[in-house]
């Protein structure tokens, strides 16, 4: 089809039809199209999310990786954490679909600006008059382009950095100059201040369609900008605006795109969409953070406590909070989710695929929610009227982690909520109390070079012809391309330094896909090098990290290259032994369990996966079983190359978040038509089964909600662990005067032993107890007309202190107890208080927080029972000196 036959007579308007018809705009000049990439970026630390559609093209503008295609046009999904707080207004979404089409070193402004202006009014037929269009300050070239098209000068605008200037999507990457359209919704729309009839306006009368950005530079952490080798074409336009402009409508919750989720929240409500702007507003932020949680979910991402799962939970419990606000009972967001699927699955498969994962994630976390969201609310609305008696407007920080620790409230959420009544929140307190897991999340995330090459170091070797060819071999003849010492390039390095030694051809495998990087040693006509690890920091280079401990190297020499073949066999047979338990957990548990991350090392390997609950031991048993199976069968593992779309419809597993070229390896276990395992894998593998020897399965454990992990050990590995366990169960048979046949029942008459001695002495601890008791009754005083009792208790568990309670309330009939004791070296305390003060405003509840507050802890209850806990055992008596003038009616 030529160019001019892409205009249409009648223009698209549905959401679906706009998406199409850009697509093949673009393809019919010349485009290929690329799918979506993962809403996780793959190996971009500067990213927590893909953002904008040029994300999965920044290498391919930067030069690490060739492009597919010098033009490229994509509908990208992305997700936006900016502006969560403001979902639910008329304008802010999280996730949202980016068109885009991209040159890598082909066409430039020219060519981008005149199929923007034909696509929005041949294809969209958007009238002319209502068009602006904007350039960088002094970016006259786009100027002069915009007005050969006929846009007169009085809708062009110039502005600075903030409006049009790209900056990179992280802390560095490409960058440069814009060029935007804007829809000019007309004067009523607008504020009628002065500037208020140009896109300036925040007013809301103009909404930007089309962003074209001219990719001319590298931006680093410095913010220094370098020219690009190739200047490129990035675009970005919002399939929800354009959908909104072309509906007619003015917000993008009044379109095709969100109107059936909206009036399905609605019919769940009980009630009508666009009837009240309170239920209105809540019904939008479920509505669009339920998309979010289903695309998130399908990517991969599972709930959690930092990073891309805290983002998770944070939009997943703000609109479950919201939804009970617009009247829909729990559980509610798994029924939207599935309505995002029906509606949205066509395009993005990947929904259809993970309905299953998606609809378990969410109900395990909205239930997990939900149970605790009135226990939260009652708490968190207590605490807004103690400051507001206190006459301060903030929400102390101890308030907010209590929130956040026991009932799931992220701090945001606590703000939201605080910002609706008045109040502000205590921050820098909040975050006083989660130093340490701040500590601990910012070094899981944190992203250093340290002393070795940074990413421009080995940029140099970047389109080289270097090769891996170690898929066949484990020795190979080749040559020194290339030396980094202490990060800078060399042309030679002598004994005891430090290298990084990059070959034309190696057969040293480098970490990736889990695969640990290899080990071995070159040798030369001069020296050797001892390597100790094998990277590759860019696609197709390969660093040969390790010590030159004879002789020295350089920059030409001939180098036999070999590798820790030992080593290497132990990894392929974790490697291989990895697919086999993945195989085997879907064939056992489902096909919604996915591969999440996974570690293939020598001595052991690991696999994480989708999962909510934790695996019976039968149905461990049984998937160790299988994987054994196919291991003694000595089946083949074989690979191919096969185009990424054919590979897929065959049957490999692809895991999204991962990088995948037009061509992949398809590595297959029994590999026929109904083949045991079938994945995308660019590791190194054994050639039978049977090498494996054994795959024992040692452990299975949560790292997070809705996500499993188990290790398991092959070969060598597997059979000295069984070695060391047969040996241990000897020598405990041994110290037990019993032989392995007989030790489980000689463990069971030592436990019976135990638990009677336990019973005993716990008996004897009561006894004790009550009798030292007995002497504290002297002790009862009179406190704003009532007895009170507060004394330290020479008891050992909770459980004592409460025993002791009963005993003396049995004693005194009407009284206030507060009991202390250090348990564990921690303060404990137990506050009881009697039926008849309890109908005259006593509350334990009350009496134990601030009795708790003085050994700085806390804690809360029922009215005639209560229990806390504290950080400073010292304080103790303190807090029950004070307890006096803690006893007061409600």
């Amino acid at each position: 089809m030529t160019p001019s036959q892409a205009s249409r007579s009648t223009p698209p308007t549905t959401s679906a039809d706009i998406r199409q018809a850009y697509l093949d705009f673009f393809q019919q000049r010349g485009h290929k199209l690329r799918a979506s990439s993962s809403l996780v970026p793959e190996g971009d630390p500067t990213l927590l999310f893909t953002t904008a559609g040029m994300v999965q093209m920044k290498d391919y503008f930067l030069g690490r990786t060739k492009a597919p295609a010098p033009r490229m046009t994509s509908c990208q999904k992305c997700f936006r954490t900016t502006d969560i707080d403001s979902v639910g207004d008329s304008k802010h979404l999280t996730f949202f679909e980016m068109l885009g089409n991209f040159s890598v070193g082909d066409y430039f402004k020219k060519e981008a600006v005149a199929w923007a202006w034909e696509f929005v009014t041949d294809v969209l037929k958007l009238p002319k008059e209502r068009l602006w269009a904007t350039v960088y300050l002094d970016d006259d070239e786009a100027y002069g382009y915009w007005r050969a098209l006929g846009v007169p000068e009085e809708r062009m605008r110039r502005y600075g950095e903030s409006d049009n200037w790209w900056g990179p999507p992280g802390d560095e990457g490409p960058c440069g100059p814009c060029s935007e359209i804007h829809y000019d919704f007309g004067a009523e729309y607008g504020c009628g201040k002065p500037g208020c009839g140009e896109p300036s306006c925040p007013c809301g009368r103009f909404v930007e369609l089309w962003n074209l950005v001219f990719m001319q530079f590298y931006q680093d952490k410095q913010k220094k900008r370098t020219p690009l080798p190739k200047p490129n074409i990035d675009t970005g336009a919002g399939l929800e605006r354009f959908s909104a402009v072309q509906q007619g409508k003015r917000t993008v919750y009044d379109t095709d795109v969100f109107q059936p989720l909206l009036r399905g929240i609605a019919r769940l409500a009980g009630t009508t969409y666009d009837k009240d702007e309170s239920a209105d507003y809540a019904m939008r932020v479920v509505a669009e953070h339920a998309r979010g949680v289903t695309f998130l979910i399908a990517d991969g991402v599972t709930p959690g406590n930092e990073g891309r799962g805290y983002v998770l939970r944070r939009i997943l419990r703000r609109a479950v909070r919201f939804g009970k606000k617009a009247g829909l009972k729990s559980p509610f967001v798994g029924q939207i989710a599935q309505a995002v699927i029906e509606r949205m699955g066509k395009q993005y498969p990947e929904l259809v695929r993970q309905r299953e994962s998606i609809l378990r994630v969410i109900g395990e976390e909205e239930t997990r929610f939900s149970e605790t969201l009135d226990a939260g609310m009652a708490i968190l609305n207590e605490s807004l009227l103690d400051a507001g008696i206190r006459g301060d407007h903030t929400l102390l920080g101890t308030e907010v982690f209590r929130l956040h620790d026991t009932y799931g409230f992220p701090p945001e959420l606590t703000e939201e909520i605080a910002r609706e009544r008045g109040f502000t929140i205590d921050r820098a307190g909040y975050e006083r109390e989660m130093e340490a897991q701040r500590e601990r999340a910012r070094a899981s995330t944190k992203f250093t070079v340290g002393e070795r090459g940074s990413v421009d170091a080995y940029q140099r070797f970047a389109k080289s012809g270097l090769r891996f060819v170690g898929y066949d071999t484990k020795r190979h003849k080749s040559k020194v391309v290339g030396i980094l010492a202490g990060g800078a390039p060399v042309q030679g390095a002598e004994k005891g330094q430090e290298v990084e030694v990059v070959l034309q051809e190696t057969p040293f495998y480098a970490e990736g896909g889990g695969q640990v990087g290899d080990t071995g040693v070159l040798r030369g006509p001069r020296g050797v090098i001892q390597v100790t690890d094998t990277q590759r920091p860019l696609a197709d280079v390969f660093i040969h990290r390790g010590k030159v401990v004879e002789g020295g190297v350089a920059v030409g020499d001939s180098m036999d290259a070999e590798v820790d073949a030992a080593r290497r066999d132990d990894i392929a047979s974790n490697h291989t032994g990895t697919h086999l338990l993945h195989a085997a957990l879907r064939k056992v548990l489902g096909p919604q369990v996915r591969q999440a991350g996974s570690l293939v090392a020598p001595e052991r390997l690991r696999f994480d996966f989708s999962q909510l609950v934790a695996l019976a031991p039968e149905e461990l048993s049984q998937v160790q079983a299988l994987v054994n199976d196919k291991v003694r069968q000595d089946v083949p593992v074989r690979y191919k190359v096969l185009p990424y779309a054919q590979a897929v419809a065959e049957g490999a597993l692809a895991f999204f978040g991962e990088k995948y070229g037009d061509e992949v390896r398809v590595v297959e276990v029994d590999g026929d038509a109904d083949a045991f395992s079938r994945e995308l894998c660019g590791g190194t593998h054994v050639a039978r089964t049977g090498v494996i020897g054994l795959c024992l399965v040692v452990s299975e454990s949560s790292v997070g909600s809705g996500m499993r992990r188990v290790e398991a050990l092959t070969g060598r590995a597997a059979e000295a662990h069984v070695q060391s366990r047969l040996g241990l169960l000897e020598r405990v048979a041994r110290q037990l005067q019993a032989t392995p046949d007989t030790l489980d029942a000689r463990v069971k008459a030592l436990q019976d032993e135990l638990d009677k001695e336990r019973k005993r002495a716990s008996a004897l601890e009561r006894d004790v107890a009550k009798r030292a008791v007995e002497s504290l009754l002297a002790d009862v005083r009179q406190g704003d007309g009532v007895n009170v009792l507060a004394a330290r208790v020479p008891a050992s568990t909770t459980e004592a202190l409460r025993e002791t309670g009963d005993w003396l309330k049995a004693k005194l009939k009407s009284c206030v107890l507060v009991m202390g004791a250090v348990i564990e070296e921690q303060p404990r305390f137990v506050v009881m208080v009697t039926p008849d003060l309890v109908q005259k405003g006593y509350h334990a509840g009350d009496i134990v927080k601030k009795v708790a507050a003085v050994a700085g802890g806390g804690g809360g209850g029922r009215p005639e029972l209560a229990q806390a806990g504290g950080k400073q055992k010292d304080k103790l008596d303190e807090a029950l000196r004070l307890v006096p003038q803690f006893v007061k009616r409600s």
